[in-house]
This record gives C-alpha cells, structure tokens and sequence, in this order.
C-alpha cells in the first residue's frame, strides 16, 4: 500500500541548517535559551514557518506556534506536534529540533497533497526545555499546562545573573497571549531516543507509552573544618562523611529492595577542598528516576528519612532544596496504540518503552492526551556533538509521525 511519505530531503536540509545556528568560534552548537543564538534559531524557524503562511503565535513566555487551520476546521482543537529548538552547551543537532522540524514538515506534507483534516494542524516549540541557562528544565511546557505560575517562571534567573523575562523583552520572544491559550486535542513528539535500547536491540521505532518520575536537589551538609591528621574519628563533624553515608544508604535500600529507581549524584563542590583538612562543607546534586509511582515515592521517602537522619544526629547541619518533582507519567494508550500500527504499516519494526528522559510531553500530558515517539540514536549518545541518528532513521520517524497525525485527523492515506 502506498502511504503518504514526507519530503526527505526538505527534512534533512533543515535539520542540518538549524543545526548549524549557534555556533561558536570552536564549531561548538551552543544555543542555550534566550541568548542571541536561540533568537537566530527562532527567527530561522518562524521564517518557515512564514513561507507556509501558517498563523504564528507566541505566548508571554515565548513559546512558539504555528497553526495551519482551514476554513472547514477553524474553531476545532488542533493536533499539536512539538519539541524545543534550545540546546545544551556543545550539542548534537536533533535533540528537540527534530521533533519541531518534522511537525513542520507534516504540516507542509499534508498541504501540499491537498489533504483536508478534520481539525486544525499545530507546530509547537517550547522555551527553555533544556534549563542549562535558566534551571530547572521543561519551563516552557510547564507553565503553558498551568503547574508553573508564569509570574514566577518570568523572574527565573539565569546563571549568567539575568532575568529571564527581561531576556525574552531582549530577543523580541515575549508575545501576548497567555500560555494556555491553544489548547490541543493531542499531542505528539518525536524526538531522538537519546538511550541506547533501540540501538542496541536494532528497533527501527519507539512507541514511548511512559516516562519516569524525576526528582532533583541541591543538598548541602555542613560540618567542621580541621587538621586530617590530629582530629580523631568521633570527633569529626565530617560533611563528605556524610555524603558517602547519605548515599550508600540510597544505594544499599534501592538494591536491595529491588527498586525500579536510578540515584545519581552528578555534581559536588567541598570546602575549603585542600588535601589536607576535613571539609566542613559539602554541596552535591541529586537526580532520582523511577518509571512507577510505588518506586518513586518510595524513593523520595527514602531520601527524606536519610536526611532527617543525618540531622537529627547533630554533627552535621542539613540543607535541602527541591528543584523539581515530576511525578511519573502514563502517556494515552490510543496514541501509543496508532503508533504502533503506524510503524507496522510502514514494515518498521518498534518497541513500547520507557523514556528515561525528561520531555516537554510529560508536561502537555497534564493537559491534553499524549505519546512520544522514539528513533535510534547510535550508542546512546546524547547532550554531545556526537550525537548521531541516522538519515534513513530520521525519515522513518518523520514518516510515522506523518502517518499517526493521518491516523488521529482520520484521514486515510
């Protein structure tokens, strides 16, 4: 049966010339939210946008959307296909702009087949998805679902010192409608797997029918400064002692009980940091994932008791600052469902998984119906210049994107 098929080429031209936007002398993709880079990226993208005279809107926290709507379909709920264009600091190219750029070329697909849809068609990029400038991440998603107060959002600071609505006055990205303002009948994204189990398991497509809860903290202990030689073990007030005990708990609970949770301590800062003296500060992170609701709570108990406990000894002072708390999500099963079936009409072989990730869809899953799509990336790398899927990999998910948007509009191509 012959299907539907996106413009190969346009797909690929346009994921390489966005992904040349925001380089730096060293040839290093840097276009963190909000800077000059992302504003040349915006403004590349809603030039497109513009060529397909598609209604471009943006809300007042600079959330993009470009809506193809007829006169047949005007006032219906759209279906909205979405990711982010904003990077990490030395990035790959597809990382969220690939799920913006195939939304786009649904679009132009459905448009240039003279298809009439049900419903209105909506592109949509989120602000400041990765929070490398302005933590924590998923911003933009999260206060178009209404679970940020945009107030708030807007006096973000960055980790340059500055404001986050005052850059989005700078860039000329602070629109006037407020978010929420387009309320989708579904919602889809494709993005890259940024894992290695499609890779490693040779899946052509992920149909993602759930994401993992999310927790991070800043946690700060603090103990005494003193000689590492002369000071006697019960009279440390030790902060990296107890750092090695907070997490070795963490570690010994969630192995033995067999949960379904991942604890990370990715970044640590001690005072004064000198060979020879017992640190009497020490600042790390904590990244806490687990795909169900039991493993995740659990988890967060778990960290909670350990540091009252830690407290409640009296040597060491605990700090304990809670960025982000996203629960666990189940995304729509007829989504994941239409997937599927999408990917089987295509003869892709695919695979229902887990996002380990966080993406925009947990947060517009608050609001309307959603699912994600997944295509290989090689290795599992990710957030690196070496992030790599393939041509004919980038295709195939754009295609079953097309397909399942034909699914949900009802329309039979």
């Amino acid at each position: 049966m012959n299907h539907l098929k996106i413009n190969e080429e346009r797909l690929l031209n346009r994921i390489n010339e966005l992904g040349q936007v925001g380089r730096n002398d060293q040839g290093q993709l840097i276009r963190l939210a909000l800077t000059d880079e992302d504003k040349q990226g915006r403004d590349l993208l809603v030039s497109w946008f513009q060529e397909l005279d598609l209604k471009v809107e943006i809300d007042r926290f600079g959330n993009i959307f470009a809506t193809w709507e007829e006169e047949h379909n005007k006032g219906e709920k759209p279906l909205m296909l979405g990711s982010h264009i904003d990077s990490v600091i030395d990035a790959g190219i597809y990382d969220g702009s690939y799920g913006v750029l195939s939304g786009l070329e649904t679009i132009q697909s459905l448009k240039e087949n003279n298809i009439k849809t049900k419903r209105p068609v909506t592109v949509a990029a989120f602000t400041n998805e990765e929070g490398v400038r302005f933590p924590p991440s998923m911003l933009g998603s999260l206060v178009y679902s209404g679970d940020l107060s945009l107030e708030k959002a807007l006096d973000t600071m960055s980790i340059d010192g500055l404001r986050l609505g005052d850059e989005l006055e700078r860039i000329g990205y602070a629109g006037n409608n407020e978010p929420g303002f387009i309320q989708p009948e579904a919602y889809i994204e494709l993005h890259i797997e940024q894992g290695p189990v499609l890779d490693k398991e040779d899946f052509e497509i992920g149909a993602v029918h759930n994401l993992q809860g999310n927790s991070r903290r800043e946690i700060t202990f603090r103990g005494e400064a003193n000689h590492a030689g002369s000071t006697p073990n019960y009279l440390r007030k030790d902060s990296m002692q107890a750092v090695t005990y907070f997490m070795s708990t963490l570690y010994n609970y969630i192995n033995k009980n067999e949960l379904d949770t991942v604890a990370t301590l990715g970044s640590i800062q001690l005072e004064p940091n000198a060979a020879t003296i017992i640190p009497s500060k020490a600042t790390f992170t904590l990244d806490m994932r687990s795909p169900t609701e039991k493993g995740f709570h659990e988890a967060q108990k778990l960290v909670r008791d350990t540091l009252e406990e830690i407290k409640a000894e009296g040597k060491i002072g605990v700090e304990a600052t809670e960025f982000a708390i996203f629960e666990p999500v189940i995304f729509d099963k007829s989504i994941v469902e239409n997937i599927v079936a999408a990917a089987g009409e295509l003869t892709l072989s695919s695979k229902l998984m887990t996002s380990g990730a966080g993406h925009d869809a947990q947060m517009i899953n608050r609001i309307a119906p959603s699912a994600m799509i997944f295509v290989p990336s090689k290795d599992g790398v990710s957030h690196n210049p070496l992030e790599y899927t393939s041509p004919e990999q980038l295709v195939n998910g754009a295609n079953v994107l097309l397909l399942t948007a034909c699914r949900l509009l009802n329309i039979n191509k």
